[in-house]
C-alpha cells in the first residue's frame, strides 16, 4: 500500500499551520456543507411561501415533500459536514500536528456524502414525507433510513479520526500543558456526537429492518424516546461546537483570553453530563413517559446545562471586553462594544449569534422545557420559531462568519465582493431574529407547527384564526423571504471566493509540523471597569438578559392561567 505523504504549510496571515491531508479534508466538508446550505436554503423557499397564507404556494405533497428534505438537509448535512471540518481544524491545525489515518478519514467522508445522497433521492422520489422526525409507523422506504444511517457511520467514524488526532498531538508532543480550550470544545462536541450517533444508530437500523420487512414491528413510545435522544442531541453538538468557534473569534478578532479557563471548561464539562437530558422536553406530551421523569430531566438536570450557557454567554463577551479595555476603551460602560470592528463579518456574524441564540432561543428554549408551560405551545409554530434561534441564528450563523475567516486562510482565496460580505451577517442575522419572533407569537396564538394550510380550507369543522395569526404568519413569509436572500449573499461570497477570487500567497511549507511556542501566562484583568468589575458592560448586559428571562417566563404562565378555565 502506498503510503500518504504529508506536509506542512504556514499561512502568512494567521499563522496557522496546515497540514496537506487535513486541509483537504476540510475543504472537502466545508464545501459539501455549502452545498447542503444551498440545496436546503432553496427548498426553504417553498416552506415559507406555502405557509405564508396570502401566498400559500405549493400543493400539500410536495410541501411535505420539501418540509422534508429542507429539515434534514439544513439540521443534519449542513450542519454536520461543518462539523467534520471544525473538528479537523481544532485538532490537526490548532495543535499543529498531522490528521490521524487519513485514508480513514476519507472513507468517512465518503460515506457521508453517500448516504446524504441516497437519503435526498429518496425524498425527492416523493415517498418518504415522513418529516426528519420520521415517527413510525408512518413508514419512508428503505432508502431513507439506509442514507441516515451511512451518513451516521462516516460521521462517527470522523470523530475517531478526531480522536486519533489529539493523541498524535500528545505523543508528538506538539502543544504544551492541556490542549487549547477551543480545542477542549470541539472535544466535548465530539463526545456528544458519539452519543448522539450511536442513539441514532439503536433506533433507525431496527426501523430500516422494519421498512424491508425483516422486522414486524418499532414500538412508538420506544422510536420517540430513543430518537429524541438523536434527534435533541445533535443540536447540542452544534452548541458545543459553535461556542468553540465563538472563543477562538474572540481570540482572532480581539486576541482575548477566557476569563477563567477553568470555568469555561467546566461549563463544556456540564454540557456532557446535562444537556444531552434536555432531549426530555420533546416528550412532555408524551402519555407513557412517566411526570417524575419529566420533572427532573426538564427542571434540575437541565437547569445544569443552562448554567453552563449562561457562563459561556458570559466570559465570551467578557474576554472580549477585557481585551478591548486593555487596548484603552475605558470610557463608559460600553464604549468597548462600540468600537468593535462591526464591519468584520467574522465578529459581526459572531455577536448578533451570541445575542439571539442567547435572548431567543435560550429564554423560550427554557420555557418549553417547563411541563406545565409547554402544553400551551406544544406542536405549534412556537416550536420551529425556537429551533430556527438556536440552529440558524445560534448555529448557521456563527459558521458563516468562520467561513469569512477561513476563506483567505484555509482556502487561499481573496473574498470578493467585500461591501456584500458585511451586510450579508446583518440582513441573514436580523431577518433571523424578526422570523423567530413573528413565528414566536403566532405559536403563542396556537397556529399548528406542520398543517400545510392555516386555513383548514374544505375541512368539515373549520376553525377560524384570529386576523393576528394570519398577519404574523405573513410576517414569518416576508421575514423567511428576506432571511433567505442573506443566506443567497452567504452562498455568492463563498462559492465565488473559492472560484473567482484571487489566489493569496499559501505561505511557506516544511516536512515537520512546528510545535505550538510557549505563551507568557494572561495578566490578571482586576484594574479595568469600576467598583471591581473587570468587565462591567457585560455585567450589566447579563442583567438584561436576566430580567428579560424572568419577565418572558411569568408572562408565558400568565398566558396558561388562561386556559385553567377549560378544565
Amino acid at each position: 500500500m502506498t503510503a500518504i505523504t504529508t506536509s506542512y504549510r504556514t499561512c502568512p496571515r494567521s499563522g496557522l499551520q496546515f497540514e496537506s491531508q487535513a486541509e483537504k479534508l476540510m475543504i472537502a466538508n466545508a464545501v459539501t456543507a455549502v452545498v447542503a446550505l444551498l440545496v436546503g436554503g432553496i427548498l426553504a423557499i417553498g416552506v415559507v411561501l406555502t405557509r405564508w397564507p396570502e401566498v400559500h404556494w405549493l400543493a400539500a405533497d410536495t410541501f411535505y415533500m420539501v418540509l422534508t428534505a429542507h429539515g434534514i438537509d439544513m439540521l443534519i448535512y449542513w450542519m454536520i459536514f461543518f462539523e467534520v471540518a471544525v473538528l479537523y481544524f481544532c485538532s490537526s491545525t490548532l495543535l499543529r500536528c498531522r490528521i490521524a489515518t487519513p485514508k480513514v478519514a476519507w472513507v468517512a467522508f465518503a460515506l457521508m456524502l453517500i448516504g446524504a445522497v441516497v437519503n435526498n433521492y429518496a425524498v425527492f422520489k416523493g415517498s418518504s414525507s415522513v418529516m426528519m422526525t420520521s415517527y413510525v409507523p408512518m413508514m419512508a422506504e428503505p432508502a431513507f433510513y439506509l442514507g441516515l444511517i451511512l451518513f451516521a457511520v462516516g460521521a462517527l467514524i470522523a470523530c475517531f479520526v478526531f480522536f486519533g488526532t489529539l493523541v498524535i498531538a500528545k505523543r508528538d508532543k506538539t502543544y504544551q500543558g492541556s490542549v487549547p480550550l477551543v480545542t477542549f470544545g470541539a472535544v466535548v462536541a465530539a463526545i456528544i456526537a458519539v452519543f448522539t450517533i450511536v442513539s441514532g444508530a439503536i433506533i433507525l437500523i431496527p426501523t430500516f429492518f422494519m421498512s424491508i420487512g425483516w422486522v414486524k414491528s418499532v414500538d412508538p413510545l420506544v422510536y420517540r424516546t430513543i430518537w429524541w435522544a438523536f434527534g435533541h442531541s445533535s443540536q447540542q453538538i452544534n452548541v458545543a461546537a459553535h461556542i468553540s468557534i465563538w472563543y477562538a473569534v474572540a481570540a482572532i478578532a480581539f486576541g482575548a483570553k477566557p476569563m477563567s479557563e477553568r470555568v469555561s471548561r467546566g461549563a463544556f464539562l456540564l454540557y456532557i453530563l446535562f444537556l444531552q437530558l434536555a432531549s426530555a422536553h420533546h416528550l412532555l406530551s408524551d402519555p407513557g413517559v412517566g411526570t417524575a421523569w419529566k420533572v427532573v430531566n426538564t427542571s434540575y438536570f437541565m437547569y445544569f446545562a443552562v448554567l453552563a450557557s449562561m457562563i459561556h454567554g458570559l466570559t465570551i463577551p467578557g474576554a472580549i471586553e477585557v481585551a478591548q479595555r486593555k487596548k484603552g476603551f475605558n470610557n463608559g460602560l460600553f464604549e468597548w462594544l462600540r468600537k468593535a470592528p462591526w464591519g468584520n463579518p467574522t465578529f459581526s456574524g459572531m455577536f448578533i449569534s451570541l445575542i439571539g441564540f442567547g435572548f431567543l432561543g435560550g429564554i423560550s428554549g427554557v420555557m418549553m422545557g417547563t411541563e406545565q408551560l409547554n402544553m400551551i405551545i406544544h406542536n405549534t409554530v412556537y416550536v420551529p420559531g425556537h429551533f430556527h434561534a438556536t440552529v440558524v441564528v445560534g448555529t448557521s450563523l456563527t459558521f458563516m462568519a468562520f467561513t469569512y475567516f477561513l476563506i483567505p486562510v484555509l482556502f487561499k482565496r481573496e473574498m470578493i465582493n467585500p461591501g456584500l460580505a458585511k451586510i450579508q451577517p446583518y440582513l441573514y442575522g436580523f431577518s433571523m431574529y424578526f422570523f423567530c419572533l413573528v413565528m414566536m407569537g403566532a405559536g403563542t396564538l396556537g397556529v399548528p407547527r406542520r398543517h400545510w394550510d392555516l386555513s383548514f380550507s374544505g375541512a368539515a369543522m373549520a376553525y377560524e384564526w384570529p386576523g393576528a395569526a394570519y398577519l404574523l404568519m405573513g410576517l414569518v413569509g416576508i421575514a423567511g423571504v428576506s432571511a433567505i436572500a442573506g443566506g443567497a449573499i452567504y452562498i455568492y461570497v463563498t462559492v465565488g471566493s473559492i472560484l473567482w477570487g484571487r489566489k493569496l500567497d499559501a505561505g511557506s511549507k516544511s516536512a515537520r509540523f512546528t510545535p505550538i511556542p510557549p505563551t507568557a501566562p494572561s495578566a490578571v484583568a482586576q484594574s479595568y471597569g469600576s467598583a471591581g468589575f473587570a468587565a462591567p458592560g457585560t455585567f450589566v448586559l447579563a442583567m438584561v438578559f436576566l430580567v428579560a428571562f424572568v419577565l418572558y417566563y411569568f408572562i408565558n404562565w400568565k398566558y396558561l392561567s388562561q386556559v385553567w378555565g377549560l378544565s
